[in-house]
């Protein structure tokens, strides 16, 4: 069964569960693509469930489980628990909360399959190294009015970035950063995003397995409370045409666990990186192509990463030069050490624990090497020649992208076995389906004149 660390005081939370008339409580956990999957409890079983686990049917979650290995338990852990703050309370159904969970097979162990138990390994490794991993996201999505009979979605406003006004979707962003507070994840700012009707939530840095539960949580946070509003939320990353791309934007850090000092800082370099933080941002970069289907796991996610988006196309670093794939921000102050890495490539819709898990097994992997840093690409790479400047790209579609993964020892390593065949698998399958269907832009452009 999980470390005893995991229980997070029970007795406090019994109690709180009865004072606050929690009645119902779900338990959580992701499957391969990162979507939410719910087993529903009574509250008065909590406690079984701390002792023995409860059983689901791992095969019935698609690319979860084999049928030879369906029997799965979810262990909770406590340190997750919070009282869903979107669901109304009433006296005759009380109050929900939910507890997200590792899985564990009958024998004990924690499950291959497990996404969590991933990362909570890459952990492990960053730990044994000394070192916190440590990130900050921009989550990105759009609010789109409800569509009505199957017509077009219609952007919920006319305001482009940093606009403010006293609509709706302004209240909807208040509410998922209070609910969100609530449940003891801080959203640093919150603003409107470049797109019609796009926004963008900052969360405040974490570490990598607490944001991780922090993203599922306010994915499903700001789905609840726009369908609340009357709204339609999207983290799909490129939900229409002539729209900017969604993303999410990744702050990273490496803290000494000893000292709580940031690993990546040193005032002395001329962009304030430490010689660990160059050989983290070289692994990351040797490792970029490898990893991409994890970070941009959809078919759509390369309508995104094309030239004119706004988005990383060319595998290089930078500081000002919005157009790298990874950025080491300017500080306002170099005392303050506070050097960070910023990867641009991963979208909201990927799985946030297989996305950081990957992202720091390839910072590790240079760390461990000492890989060497590239000079940084400060000219406009919109614009510039890759053919001049030799530069090596981002997979252009899921199915260049998924064939770079397939080749990579790393990726297998940071996945494991189990959940790499099985991402491979749902993701082949996606692509699959989409060579299937003709488009509309087909239909337009060909039906007509051939």
């Amino acid at each position: 069964m999980p470390d005893a660390s995991l229980l997070h005081q029970p007795d406090a939370i019994l109690k709180d569960i009865h004072e606050r008339d929690v009645r119902t409580i779900e338990l959580q956990f992701t499957d391969v693509a990162g979507m939410v999957k719910t087993v529903t409890i009574d509250a008065d079983y909590l406690p079984a469930a701390l002792e023995r686990g409860v059983w689901f049917d791992g095969s019935a979650v698609e690319a979860f489980a084999r049928v030879a290995e369906s029997d799965m338990y979810l262990m909770p852990d406590l340190s997750t628990y919070a009282v869903i703050p979107w669901e109304a309370y009433s006296k005759e159904t009380g109050c929900t909360a939910r507890i997200l969970c590792d899985v564990y097979t009958p024998n004990g162990q924690p499950f291959a399959g497990d996404p969590r138990g991933a990362l909570r390994r890459a952990m492990q490794q960053a730990e044994a190294f000394g070192r916190r991993y440590v990130v900050s996201p921009e989550l990105e999505f759009y609010l789109f009015h409800e569509p009505v009979d199957g017509c077009a979605l219609r952007h919920d406003d006319g305001l482009s970035y940093f606009d403010a006004s006293d609509s709706v979707p302004r209240l909807i962003r208040k509410r998922v950063t209070d609910a969100l507070r609530a449940m003891g994840y801080v959203i640093e700012s919150s603003h409107h995003e470049v797109g019609g009707g796009q926004h963008e939530l900052d969360f405040a840095p974490m570490d990598a397995l607490r944001m991780a539960d922090a993203i599922v949580t306010a994915r499903m946070a700001v789905r609840t409370i726009a369908r609340q509003e009357g709204r339609f939320a999207t983290f799909m990353p490129k939900p229409a045409n002539s729209a900017p791309g969604s993303g999410m934007h990744t702050h990273q850090w490496l803290h000494d666990l000893a000292t709580e000092e940031n690993s990546f800082a040193d005032p002395a370099h001329g962009y304030g990186m430490s010689g660990e933080a160059q050989a983290f941002l070289a692994g990351q970069l040797a490792h970029a192509r490898e990893i991409c289907a994890v970070l941009a796991p959809l078919v759509n996610s390369y309508r995104r990463l094309m030239a004119g988006q706004e988005a990383p196309i060319y595998v290089t670093w930078a500081q000002l030069n919005r157009g790298a794939l990874l950025r080491v921000p300017r500080l306002a102050d170099p005392g303050q050490l506070n050097t960070r890495l910023e990867m641009r490539c991963p979208d909201p819709s990927c799985n946030p624990y297989l996305a950081f898990a990957v992202l720091l097994h390839a910072g590790l992997h240079g760390i461990r090497e000492q890989m060497q840093l590239p000079p940084a690409a400060e000219e406009e790479l919109y614009e510039v020649s890759n053919r001049r400047r030799h530069l090596i790209t981002l997979p252009t579609s899921l199915q260049e992208a998924l064939d770079e993964l397939e080749a990579s020892d790393l990726a297998r390593e940071a996945l494991g076995l189990h959940l790499f065949e099985r991402f491979l698998e749902a993701k082949r399958l996606e692509w699959k389906e989409y060579q299937l269907v003709v488009s509309p832009w087909e239909l337009e452009r060909y039906l007509g004149v051939y």
